[in-house]
């Protein structure tokens, strides 16, 4: 079903939040943060991916980003699906003491749709909202970089790693560029 909150200009930027299903929070682990952070840079250097900001919030990111080839929609498939792979493989195969409950919420997701296979990780939505002024996109990249403040984890944008803020803030070279994830 939709929600409304589609990519229909594949080339224009947008303001995206990929969630995991049930808002399981997955990414309390450094190992499956690592995950996105490497996946997002594949994105970046393979697939023409422009990333204006991120953050990785416990169950879901914000992605400020547009794709230079216009396949926006295309790239966000690849990146969740093979994401999901990955950190499903991970649950699985590493210590994790939340493993048989999350296991069991991917598995209750997927057998609620019929576009899942034996596991949903993430939802279908990406909630993807157009940017159409300078304004809209200054509204928005705050809103990423303030969102480890507001839950308390860091006193200042800046001192969050899994996020934009340290690069764009203090114009250094940071995660942004992600090419130090990117091995």
């Amino acid at each position: 079903m939709s929600t409304g909150y589609q990519i229909e200009d594949q080339y224009a930027i947008h303001f995206l939040t990929p969630t995991i299903v049930d808002w399981v929070n997955v990414f309390t682990q450094k190992s499956y943060r690592d995950v996105i952070m490497n996946s997002l840079a594949f994105c970046v250097k393979e697939k023409g991916l422009v990333l204006y900001g991120y953050v990785i919030m416990t169950n879901h990111l914000h992605l400020l980003a547009r794709s230079e080839p216009g396949k926006l929609s295309d790239t966000l498939r690849d990146f969740k699906k093979f994401t999901a792979g990955i950190i499903l493989e991970k649950i699985q195969n590493e210590p994790e003491s939340r493993r048989e409950w999350m296991m069991h919420r991917f598995a209750w997701n997927a057998a609620q749709n019929k576009r899942s296979s034996d596991n949903q990780f993430w939802t279908h939505e990406n909630h993807a909202e157009v940017i159409i002024s300078d304004k809209f996109f200054n509204q928005k990249l705050n809103y990423i970089h303030e969102n480890p403040v507001r839950e308390g984890w860091v006193e200042k944008p800046v001192d969050y790693i899994y996020s934009s803020a340290k690069a764009l803030l203090l114009n250094v070279s940071g995660p942004l560029s992600l090419s130090d994830w990117y091995s």
